[in-house]
């Protein structure tokens, strides 16, 4: 495991480049006055890379059953994990980590769950500003040994990065949810995002319980009280803001939707138990084997019993639960719509009421009449001249009039032109014909077409005439 870890570093971490482990694997605490920089550069190397070790589950677990990804465990088990063939231990590692415990990037495991405030607020104290100052001379790191402090440390970075990842897959739906969806017991809440919130890995109880209070102390992410767990939800105009303690109600409906997923459990279960039983009785009976499929159908049939007494209690635990959802959602109607009385309220008030707002509509026709009258007086005595609308009305209908006459004029000059045409055409048609010769009378299909095209030809004549009349007319008039 030794050489592994120090592979890993190697391979995974970019400050822990070959050429570096020498500097990394001394003893680099003199740097701190001789060259601070470098000094520096080494302690963010080791702070980044135990937070790494420890988010990839291969930092010691020590009695643990299974590695803790937020939780370092700093004793004799971790520095044999860090040896290193060629360089040995790590023998800055104290130091690496008392400064990330003055910095808070650690933080001690029980000062951590029994923290009332929040990580982020640091007041300033004496003592506070006596160790920072001590700190600058370093008069602090001379009083301090060089040993590596055992315990068991947070590391917030880890922290941070789960429980953004916690924000950001449920933030954005946690508005669209119901109460009940948003309420989990412990067991339920860790049964159900235990294997979300890191690609493959699974968090420890010691994990969970540190994720817990970060997501509620520090990030006031949900509301939890050591057993129940509920996801706030963000408020809005329309959604008043939801408390942030976990009410009884919390607590019945985190009991209730565990027994619920229990139930569904054991039905599945079951419902697995009754196919394998059918399938041994069946194998029994193709082996002559009587007395096992009697055995396994007798199983079969205490199972189906079970089954069916879980399937009606599940079917009443969802109808309370579909029962108290909509009393959720009564509840939280309610409250809308007394804040929306409120907020109506509110508005009537700096309205002013039906009086104030008639007073106002007076003033304001007075300030309009006033203004017309100073208008008018204004221009009388700039000497205006007051246009008389129904002048304008009737010269506008004389100019209406005057264009309407120029077009029935375009429009019947047009036509006269298209009937001059017309007849000029006629009068060529009626030349091309001629007469029809006179003689001795004829028989025949070919004499019969004669005459009636003599007859058509008459008729076109006698309307070219009577055409050419009404030109002729229609021209003397016009003279």
């Amino acid at each position: 495991m030794t050489q592994s870890l120090v592979d890993y570093l190697v391979e995974n971490e970019p400050a822990f480049r070959k050429a570096r482990l020498p500097a990394l694997y001394s003893d680099f605490q003199t740097q701190r006055t001789l060259n601070p920089d470098g000094y520096q550069a080494n302690i963010s190397a080791w702070r980044k890379a135990l937070g790494h070790i420890v988010g990839s589950g291969l930092a010691p677990a020590g009695r643990a059953a299974a590695p803790n990804l937020f939780v370092l465990q700093s004793d004799e088990q971790l520095l044999r994990a860090l040896e290193s063939k060629q360089y040995g231990r790590p023998l800055a590692l104290g130091a690496v980590v008392r400064e990330a415990l003055a910095a808070k990037d650690l933080i001690p495991l029980r000062e951590f769950l029994d923290a009332k405030e929040s990580i982020y607020r640091r007041p300033w104290s004496v003592w506070n500003l006596a160790s920072w100052t001590m700190k600058q001379l370093g008069v602090a790191d001379m009083l301090k040994k060089d040993s590596l402090p055992p315990g068991q440390f947070v590391v917030v970075s880890n922290v941070e990065e789960v429980g953004q990842a916690f924000s950001a897959q449920n933030g954005p739906i946690a508005a669209t949810l119901t109460r009940f969806e948003r309420t989990f017991s412990k067991a339920h809440f860790y049964q159900t995002f235990n294997d979300q919130l890191l690609d493959g890995k699974h968090l420890s109880p010691t994990d969970m319980d540190v994720l817990l209070l970060f997501l509620s102390r520090d990030k006031s992410a949900i509301a939890y009280d050591g057993t129940t767990i509920k996801i706030l939800s963000p408020s809005d105009s329309s959604n008043p803001p939801e408390p942030t303690e976990i009410t009884p109600e919390d607590t019945s409906i985190a009991q209730l939707k565990e027994l619920l997923t229990s139930l569904t459990h054991q039905t599945a279960l079951l419902t697995a138990r009754i196919e394998q039983l059918t399938a041994q009785a069946k194998q029994a009976l193709s082996k002559a084997n009587r007395p096992a499929a009697l055995a396994a159908l007798r199983s079969k049939k205490l199972a189906e019993s079970t089954l069916e007494r879980r399937l009606a209690t599940a079917g009443q635990l969802e109808d309370v639960a579909a029962r108290i959802e909509q009393a959720a959602d009564n509840i939280q109607l309610v409250q809308v719509m007394e804040a929306s009385g409120a907020a109506l309220e509110s508005l009537h008030a700096q309205v002013g009421g039906v009086e104030r707002v008639e007073e106002v509509v007076d003033r304001l026709r007075e300030q309009m009449a006033a203004v017309d009258e100073v208008g008018s007086i204004l221009a009388e005595s700039a000497g205006t001249v007051v246009v008389d609308e129904e002048e304008i009305d009737d010269e506008l209908a004389a100019l209406e009039g005057e264009e309407r006459r120029v077009v029935e004029e375009r429009e019947r000059v047009a036509r006269e032109e298209r009937e001059r045409v017309e007849a000029e055409e006629l009068r060529g048609r009626l030349e091309g014909v001629g007469k029809v010769p006179e003689g001795e009378p004829m028989e025949g299909p070919e004499v019969e077409a004669a005459r009636a095209a003599a007859k058509a030809v008459k008729r076109d004549v006698k309307d070219a005439e009577d055409l050419m009349s009404r030109l002729s007319l229609k021209e003397g008039s016009d003279v």
